[in-house]
């Protein structure tokens, strides 16, 4: 970790890199957007977002621009390549097989989770905010990657922690309808209200979906001021990365 990125502790093959971008990163960013919001629809002026994101490609020397996706928590995955494109697609997961392609996603308290296959010829990211989440987002980028689940590693990278993140029953049902043992990712607080563990959650998904070589987690995003965090900062919240990629 250095003040401007985390770089994921996970087992991945040569030829796949990882990163997480900080606030502190090399932008141009004002207050109350830290210094290196990426997030084009968070509310700041768009040229400084482009150029933080021109700042985010030289300073991890990136092969091509990312392929940024407008997510909406559901469960689309895009299979993409590095070729820019003028349009974001609508998705909240992508894959590539494609060397020279960089997959990102950005979040400001969701659960980004980034996989690689351990013959290191593909690569996925996938926005987990509970929405996505309980309807199945990870499981669909499992899917799309086109190897056997368990030739997959999966890293769970900064997203809001359980002692910060308090749901309603309606989330909590979401997730018991699919599996009673999500029960052990909530603790209840008051009437209808319960701690939720994200974190928790997608490890059982994974893992139920023959994912067992599972990363990262233990961040909490709210509490931590070096990521942007929707419940701390509210609507003029920024939004940091998280990039995987394939070496040309």
């Amino acid at each position: 970790m250095t003040d401007a990125w985390l770089f994921p502790d996970w087992p991945a093959p040569r030829g796949v890199h990882a990163a997480v971008s900080t606030c502190d990163g090399p932008g141009v960013s004002q207050a109350p957007f830290g210094r290196f919001n990426l997030g084009l629809r968070s509310g700041e002026d768009e040229q400084t977002v482009r150029s933080n994101r021109s700042a985010l490609r030289q300073s991890l020397a990136l092969p091509a621009e990312p392929r940024w996706l407008r997510q909406v928590h559901g469960t689309t995955v895009a299979e993409l390549g590095p070729l820019p494109s003028p349009h974001e697609p609508e998705a909240d997961a992508a894959v590539s097989h494609l060397p020279g392609t960089v997959l990102a996603i950005l979040t400001a308290d969701c659960l980004p989770v980034l996989f690689c296959a351990d013959d290191g010829g593909t690569i996925g990211a996938a926005h987990a905010g509970w929405r996505g989440l309980a309807a199945g987002v990870l499981e669909e980028t499992v899917a799309q990657m086109q190897r056997p689940a368990a030739n997959l590693l999966a890293w769970l990278g900064p997203c809001i922690g359980a002692p910060s993140y308090e749901v309603g029953e309606e989330v909590r049902k979401a997730f018991l309808h699919h599996d009673a043992a999500a029960a052990s990712a909530f603790v209840a607080t008051r009437t209808g209200h319960y701690l939720c563990d994200l974190a928790v959650l997608a490890r059982q998904r994974l893992a139920a979906a023959g994912v067992t070589r599972i990363y990262g987690g233990g961040f909490d995003t709210r509490g931590d001021e070096r990521f942007y965090s929707y419940r701390r900062e509210g609507a003029r919240s920024g939004r940091f990365a998280s990039l995987i990629w394939l070496e040309p």
